[in-house]
């Protein structure tokens, strides 16, 4: 069996290399990897080397949102048998700091997440993974889907942080991949009324399709007009920001209600940003943020495999594993056109 990997050789250049194929290790399996996502982080790495503090140093593998077939045990596997399907949570933590032993294992300051340097992601046919961040997938849930439970685990996650409930108003500012995922998410949770901003129009038109109550092309309208108009000038119970944009950002004071909850979960380009906390004071409004997610693939396959959440409508875009060259090119030069793209594994 061949293990073949794309390794980013320098900016936008990806090179596929054959590696050794890996070695289950106490607790490990070998997973036969059948689909990976391509995530914004995963772009950014490859146009721009790096993000905030994490820099690629040499050769780099990408890709963190990965679902395949067990195909080998390690010593001391006790869950899982050779022919499973599975997700993997892709941050491996420590287990022994206060977060992980609280429950907040996504703050553990040791965690080794995949395609976040220095550790390598998952762009290859074969990798060795703990069996205890390898999530079983049922009959019914395609290993595509699997793929998807990354990014729905953190919309989840928003969701979990707003204190999203029956009947809540929501504004999502970001209709990308981690918008979407919120918008079902936030549906999931009971939410009635979900209003999806964004530029983009194809984003919109997806956003549309997975059940946004409205949709609010920022080019063409004033966001804080409309809200305003929509709700008596009282504003939403619920403002979630995955653009990662810092006017978004700005604008999330003024779109709350009083008593209201903000949930900043995109990644701005600036550290620091201006921001009306008057605005804040005067509402008592919460302010929550989000870092990847915790706890959540379980539900989140459940999720799936029950038929609350839908992920596969946030699909547009399929490549074969040979054309991942092909695939984040055409994902860099057509980021109006594409709202997800896979990888389908050789």
């Amino acid at each position: 069996m061949k293990n073949r990997a794309f390794y980013m050789t320098e900016l936008k250049k990806l090179e596929m290399n054959e590696i050794d194929m890996p070695v289950a290790k106490e607790g490990e399996v070998v997973v036969k990897l059948e689909y990976v996502g391509i995530c914004g982080s995963d772009v950014h790495y490859l146009e721009y080397g790096r993000i905030g503090d994490f820099v690629v140093d040499g050769d780099f593998i990408l890709g963190h949102e990965c679902a395949g077939e067990v195909v080998e045990l390690g010593p001391g596997v006790k869950h899982l048998k050779v022919g499973d399907r599975v997700a993997l949570e892709p941050g491996v933590t420590c287990g022994q700091c206060e977060f992980c032993k609280s429950g907040k294992y996504n703050l553990c300051p040791d965690v080794q997440f995949l395609a976040t340097p220095p550790y390598h992601g998952c762009l290859m046919d074969y990798m060795a993974f703990p069996e205890n961040m390898a999530f079983k997938l049922p009959d019914n849930v395609s290993s595509e889907e699997g793929a998807l439970v990354e990014p729905l685990a953190v919309g989840l996650h928003a969701a979990a942080q707003g204190g999203i409930k029956l009947g809540d108003r929501v504004v999502i500012l970001g209709a990308g991949c981690i918008g979407l995922v919120t918008l079902l998410a936030c549906k999931a949770y009971g939410a009635t009324d979900i209003v999806v901003v964004d530029i983009i129009e194809k984003r919109l038109e997806a956003a549309k399709k997975l059940g946004a109550s409205l949709v609010i092309n920022a080019k063409q309208e004033n966001v804080l007009d409309v809200i305003a108009a929509l709700t008596d000038g009282q504003g939403v119970d619920k403002v979630i920001e995955t653009a990662g944009s810092e006017h978004t950002v700005k604008q999330t004071p003024y779109l709350v209600k009083r008593g209201g909850t903000i949930v900043l979960v995109g990644l701005a380009a600036k550290d620091i940003i201006d921001f009306d906390f008057m605005q804040i004071m005067f509402k008592e409004a919460d302010i929550k943020s989000v870092f990847r997610y915790r706890n959540l693939y379980p539900a989140a396959i459940g999720a799936i495999a029950g038929g609350k959440i839908d992920v596969k409508g946030i699909v547009t875009h399929e490549f074969n594993f040979e054309d991942t060259q092909k695939a984040f090119d055409f994902v860099i030069n057509n980021k109006e056109d594409v709202v997800k793209a896979v990888i389908k594994m050789g």
